[in-house]
């Protein structure tokens, strides 16, 4: 869990970064699940855009993505999450 404090620090560091997953109307998928897995564990804090084709909302996806992969959710601004956990290689 995060504090209030570290929250405000991701969402900061958040903001220069690309989204470099896209979820669209077939929402979460296996191979989804699986690249955002390695990529937390390659850059500990990524950001995921969802399409308007979607049928899933931001909120949920973020939610649904967090518990599969053990991450934190960040922030769901709009359309885009930012997820991060730490990394196991890193530490």
């Amino acid at each position: 869990m995060l504090t209030s404090r570290q929250r405000a620090d991701l969402r900061a560091a958040a903001n220069k970064l690309p989204a470099i997953f896209q979820v669209g109307k077939n929402g979460i998928e296996e191979n989804l699940l699986k690249q955002v897995d390695d990529a937390l564990e390659a850059r500990e804090l990524i950001k995921l855009r969802i399409l308007d084709t979607a049928d899933v909302t931001p909120k949920e996806t973020a939610n649904e993505l967090a518990a599969a992969t053990g991450a934190d959710v960040v922030q769901v601004v709009g359309r885009v999450i930012v997820l991060w956990r730490k990394s196991e290689e890193k530490r």
